[in-house]
Protein backbone atom coordinates (compact mmCIF):
# COMPACT_ATOMS: atom_id res chain seq x y z
CA UNK A 1 0.00 0.00 0.00
CA UNK A 2 1.40 3.16 -1.21
CA UNK A 3 0.74 6.39 1.22
CA UNK A 4 -1.24 9.17 -1.13
CA UNK A 5 -1.31 11.78 1.59
CA UNK A 6 -3.47 12.39 4.73
CA UNK A 7 -7.31 14.21 5.76
CA UNK A 8 -6.23 17.63 5.71
CA UNK A 9 -9.57 18.37 7.03
CA UNK A 10 -13.47 16.66 7.37
CA UNK A 11 -16.76 18.72 6.67
CA UNK A 12 -19.96 18.02 6.64
CA UNK A 13 -23.59 19.98 6.15
CA UNK A 14 -26.24 19.22 8.12
CA UNK A 15 -28.95 20.77 6.05
CA UNK A 16 -28.47 20.71 2.10
CA UNK A 17 -26.74 23.87 0.63
CA UNK A 18 -26.48 25.14 3.87
CA UNK A 19 -23.62 25.93 5.76
CA UNK A 20 -20.97 23.08 6.65
CA UNK A 21 -19.44 22.64 9.90
CA UNK A 22 -15.69 21.27 10.33
CA UNK A 23 -15.13 17.87 12.59
CA UNK A 24 -12.43 16.53 14.18
CA UNK A 25 -13.71 13.00 13.50
CA UNK A 26 -16.06 11.93 11.73
CA UNK A 27 -18.10 8.32 10.41
CA UNK A 28 -18.04 7.37 7.23
CA UNK A 29 -21.02 5.43 6.92
CA UNK A 30 -22.48 3.63 3.32
CA UNK A 31 -24.45 6.65 3.02
CA UNK A 32 -22.27 9.49 3.46
CA UNK A 33 -20.42 10.81 6.34
CA UNK A 34 -23.04 10.72 9.16
CA UNK A 35 -25.29 13.89 9.72
CA UNK A 36 -24.32 15.26 6.23
CA UNK A 37 -27.11 16.28 4.61
CA UNK A 38 -29.68 14.31 6.64
CA UNK A 39 -32.45 17.67 5.82
CA UNK A 40 -32.93 19.17 2.47
CA UNK A 41 -35.50 21.58 1.47
CA UNK A 42 -37.42 20.54 -0.84
CA UNK A 43 -39.50 22.95 -3.04
CA UNK A 44 -42.66 21.48 -4.87
CA UNK A 45 -42.22 24.22 -7.29
CA UNK A 46 -39.11 23.05 -8.59
CA UNK A 47 -38.29 20.78 -11.37
CA UNK A 48 -39.08 16.90 -11.04
CA UNK A 49 -35.69 15.99 -10.98
CA UNK A 50 -33.87 17.89 -9.05
CA UNK A 51 -36.78 19.03 -5.95
CA UNK A 52 -34.46 20.87 -3.76
CA UNK A 53 -34.11 24.61 -2.48
CA UNK A 54 -30.75 25.42 -2.80
CA UNK A 55 -27.77 28.11 -3.21
CA UNK A 56 -28.09 28.05 -7.06
CA UNK A 57 -31.74 29.49 -7.02
CA UNK A 58 -30.96 31.10 -2.92
CA UNK A 59 -27.19 32.35 -2.49
CA UNK A 60 -27.64 33.05 0.77
CA UNK A 61 -28.93 29.96 1.86
CA UNK A 62 -25.03 29.66 2.38
CA UNK A 63 -25.29 31.83 5.67
CA UNK A 64 -27.83 29.95 6.87
CA UNK A 65 -25.80 27.99 9.96
CA UNK A 66 -27.42 24.52 10.62
CA UNK A 67 -26.17 23.16 14.14
CA UNK A 68 -26.82 19.69 16.00
CA UNK A 69 -28.83 20.56 19.09
CA UNK A 70 -26.92 17.55 21.13
CA UNK A 71 -24.02 17.40 19.19
CA UNK A 72 -22.65 14.22 21.49
CA UNK A 73 -25.17 11.85 19.38
CA UNK A 74 -24.37 13.20 15.97
CA UNK A 75 -20.75 12.33 15.41
CA UNK A 76 -20.44 8.50 16.02
CA UNK A 77 -22.49 5.54 16.82
CA UNK A 78 -22.99 5.33 20.31
CA UNK A 79 -22.00 1.70 19.95
CA UNK A 80 -18.70 2.04 17.97
CA UNK A 81 -16.21 0.65 20.01
CA UNK A 82 -18.46 -2.47 20.87
CA UNK A 83 -19.26 -3.54 17.49
CA UNK A 84 -15.40 -2.78 16.84
CA UNK A 85 -14.27 -5.48 18.95
CA UNK A 86 -16.73 -7.85 17.61
CA UNK A 87 -14.65 -8.21 14.43
CA UNK A 88 -14.66 -6.87 11.34
CA UNK A 89 -18.05 -6.25 9.25
CA UNK A 90 -19.90 -5.37 12.22
CA UNK A 91 -22.61 -2.48 11.58
CA UNK A 92 -22.77 -0.20 14.91
CA UNK A 93 -26.06 1.72 15.67
CA UNK A 94 -26.78 5.08 13.66
CA UNK A 95 -28.24 7.98 16.39
CA UNK A 96 -32.21 7.68 15.51
CA UNK A 97 -33.50 11.03 13.98
CA UNK A 98 -35.08 11.35 17.75
CA UNK A 99 -30.99 12.34 18.28
CA UNK A 100 -30.37 14.38 15.90
CA UNK A 101 -32.52 17.55 16.34
CA UNK A 102 -31.01 20.23 14.09
CA UNK A 103 -31.59 23.85 14.35
CA UNK A 104 -30.62 26.68 12.24
CA UNK A 105 -28.98 30.08 12.86
CA UNK A 106 -30.37 32.58 10.05
CA UNK A 107 -27.98 35.48 8.78
CA UNK A 108 -30.20 37.74 11.34
CA UNK A 109 -29.00 35.77 14.25
CA UNK A 110 -32.71 34.27 14.64
CA UNK A 111 -32.46 30.59 16.08
CA UNK A 112 -34.98 28.43 14.66
CA UNK A 113 -35.74 24.46 14.70
CA UNK A 114 -35.89 22.73 11.46
CA UNK A 115 -38.68 22.08 12.01
CA UNK A 116 -40.16 25.53 12.46
CA UNK A 117 -42.36 26.53 9.77
CA UNK A 118 -41.12 30.18 10.30
CA UNK A 119 -37.68 28.61 8.98
CA UNK A 120 -39.43 28.06 5.78
CA UNK A 121 -40.83 31.46 5.22
CA UNK A 122 -37.65 33.44 5.29
CA UNK A 123 -36.37 30.94 2.72
CA UNK A 124 -39.61 31.40 0.48
CA UNK A 125 -39.54 33.84 -2.01
CA UNK A 126 -41.32 34.57 -5.42
CA UNK A 127 -40.38 31.71 -6.98
CA UNK A 128 -40.21 29.41 -4.13
CA UNK A 129 -43.45 30.03 -2.08
CA UNK A 130 -43.77 29.15 1.81
CA UNK A 131 -46.55 27.05 1.25
CA UNK A 132 -44.45 24.76 -2.05
CA UNK A 133 -41.48 24.25 0.58
CA UNK A 134 -41.08 20.96 2.70
CA UNK A 135 -38.29 20.29 5.35
CA UNK A 136 -37.22 16.77 3.80
CA UNK A 137 -35.21 14.47 6.26
CA UNK A 138 -33.47 11.16 5.00
CA UNK A 139 -31.47 8.22 6.74
CA UNK A 140 -28.96 8.49 4.27
CA UNK A 141 -27.32 11.74 3.01
CA UNK A 142 -29.16 13.68 -0.01
CA UNK A 143 -26.35 14.01 -1.88
CA UNK A 144 -26.58 15.58 -5.15
CA UNK A 145 -24.52 12.56 -6.63
CA UNK A 146 -22.45 10.32 -4.46
CA UNK A 147 -21.86 10.10 -1.04
CA UNK A 148 -18.47 10.94 -0.46
CA UNK A 149 -16.63 14.41 -2.12
CA UNK A 150 -13.10 14.52 -1.93
CA UNK A 151 -10.59 17.63 -2.95
CA UNK A 152 -6.93 18.27 -2.96
CA UNK A 153 -5.99 21.41 -1.03
CA UNK A 154 -2.67 21.42 -3.67
CA UNK A 155 -5.98 21.79 -6.57
CA UNK A 156 -7.40 24.69 -3.93
CA UNK A 157 -3.24 26.24 -3.63
CA UNK A 158 -2.88 26.10 -8.01
CA UNK A 159 -6.52 27.81 -8.62
CA UNK A 160 -5.76 30.60 -5.94
CA UNK A 161 -2.06 31.11 -7.98
CA UNK A 162 -3.54 30.56 -11.68
CA UNK A 163 -6.63 32.82 -10.91
CA UNK A 164 -4.72 35.57 -8.46
CA UNK A 165 -7.46 35.68 -5.94
CA UNK A 166 -7.51 33.48 -2.46
CA UNK A 167 -10.05 30.66 -2.49
CA UNK A 168 -11.84 29.29 0.59
CA UNK A 169 -11.78 25.95 0.34
CA UNK A 170 -15.62 26.12 1.51
CA UNK A 171 -16.82 27.27 -2.13
CA UNK A 172 -16.02 23.78 -3.28
CA UNK A 173 -18.37 21.84 -0.21
CA UNK A 174 -16.23 18.51 0.00
CA UNK A 175 -16.14 15.74 2.81
CA UNK A 176 -12.51 15.16 2.48
CA UNK A 177 -10.03 17.64 2.38
CA UNK A 178 -6.61 16.08 1.43
CA UNK A 179 -3.26 17.02 1.64
CA UNK A 180 -2.18 14.97 -0.72
CA UNK A 181 1.55 13.64 -1.00
CA UNK A 182 2.24 14.37 -4.98
CA UNK A 183 2.47 18.51 -5.02
CA UNK A 184 0.70 18.33 -8.45
CA UNK A 185 -2.51 20.49 -8.59
CA UNK A 186 -5.98 17.88 -9.69
CA UNK A 187 -3.43 14.77 -8.67
CA UNK A 188 -7.15 13.66 -7.34
CA UNK A 189 -8.06 13.01 -10.26
CA UNK A 190 -5.44 10.09 -11.66
CA UNK A 191 -7.49 7.97 -8.70
CA UNK A 192 -10.44 7.47 -10.66
CA UNK A 193 -11.16 3.47 -10.70
CA UNK A 194 -8.50 3.17 -7.58
CA UNK A 195 -9.21 2.36 -3.82
CA UNK A 196 -8.08 4.11 -0.83
CA UNK A 197 -7.71 3.09 2.87
CA UNK A 198 -8.81 6.13 5.02
CA UNK A 199 -7.10 4.97 8.86
CA UNK A 200 -7.41 1.74 10.19
CA UNK A 201 -10.30 0.65 8.49
CA UNK A 202 -12.47 3.24 6.55
CA UNK A 203 -11.91 1.86 2.40
CA UNK A 204 -13.04 4.36 -0.58
CA UNK A 205 -13.42 3.78 -4.18
CA UNK A 206 -13.12 6.86 -6.17
CA UNK A 207 -15.82 6.76 -9.11
CA UNK A 208 -15.27 9.73 -11.21
CA UNK A 209 -14.78 13.43 -11.21
CA UNK A 210 -16.29 16.25 -9.78
CA UNK A 211 -18.39 17.98 -12.57
CA UNK A 212 -19.13 21.65 -10.99
CA UNK A 213 -21.68 24.28 -11.32
CA UNK A 214 -22.04 28.14 -10.38
CA UNK A 215 -21.92 27.06 -6.64
CA UNK A 216 -18.27 27.26 -6.32
CA UNK A 217 -18.18 30.98 -7.67
CA UNK A 218 -20.38 32.09 -4.11
CA UNK A 219 -18.02 33.15 -1.58
CA UNK A 220 -19.44 31.43 1.34
CA UNK A 221 -19.53 34.29 4.17
CA UNK A 222 -20.71 37.37 1.67
CA UNK A 223 -22.20 35.24 -0.99
CA UNK A 224 -20.39 37.84 -3.73
CA UNK A 225 -19.91 35.91 -6.44
CA UNK A 226 -17.04 35.34 -8.72
CA UNK A 227 -17.92 34.04 -12.20
CA UNK A 228 -13.53 33.83 -13.14
CA UNK A 229 -13.56 30.49 -10.60
CA UNK A 230 -16.08 28.28 -12.81
CA UNK A 231 -14.79 29.38 -16.05
CA UNK A 232 -11.37 28.67 -14.72
CA UNK A 233 -12.44 25.07 -13.92
CA UNK A 234 -14.48 25.05 -17.24
CA UNK A 235 -11.85 26.02 -19.47
CA UNK A 236 -8.90 23.96 -17.93
CA UNK A 237 -10.34 21.09 -16.27
CA UNK A 238 -13.51 19.75 -18.61
CA UNK A 239 -15.56 21.78 -16.15
CA UNK A 240 -14.63 19.33 -13.01
CA UNK A 241 -12.86 19.72 -10.42
CA UNK A 242 -12.56 17.16 -7.06
CA UNK A 243 -13.70 13.75 -6.96
CA UNK A 244 -16.48 11.39 -5.71
CA UNK A 245 -16.45 8.30 -4.20
CA UNK A 246 -18.59 5.19 -2.46
CA UNK A 247 -17.70 3.74 0.70
CA UNK A 248 -16.78 0.21 0.84
CA UNK A 249 -15.79 -0.22 4.47
CA UNK A 250 -17.41 1.80 7.03
CA UNK A 251 -15.45 3.13 10.08
CA UNK A 252 -14.03 6.18 12.10
CA UNK A 253 -11.87 8.78 10.40
CA UNK A 254 -10.27 11.80 12.28
CA UNK A 255 -8.39 14.65 10.50
CA UNK A 256 -4.48 13.49 10.38
CA UNK A 257 -5.35 9.93 9.10
CA UNK A 258 -3.04 8.52 6.46
CA UNK A 259 -4.79 7.82 3.26
CA UNK A 260 -3.15 4.73 1.35
CA UNK A 261 -3.76 3.52 -2.50
CA UNK A 262 -4.83 0.00 -2.44
CA UNK A 263 -2.70 -1.83 -5.47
Amino acid sequence: MNLVGRIESLWRYPVKSMRGEMLPDAFVSFSGLLGDRLYAVQNAAGPKAFPYLTARARKDMLRYRPFFRHPEHSVLPSNLAEADALGPGITPLYPSFEDLPVDVETPSGEVLGIDDLRLLNVLSDNRSPADALTIRKSDRSQTDCRPISVFSTQTIRQMESDLGVPLDKRRFRANIYVDFVSTVAFAEDEYVGRTFQIGRKVRIVILERDIRCRMINFDPDTTEANPEILQYVTQNHEGKAGIYAAVLVEGAVRTGDEIVLIE
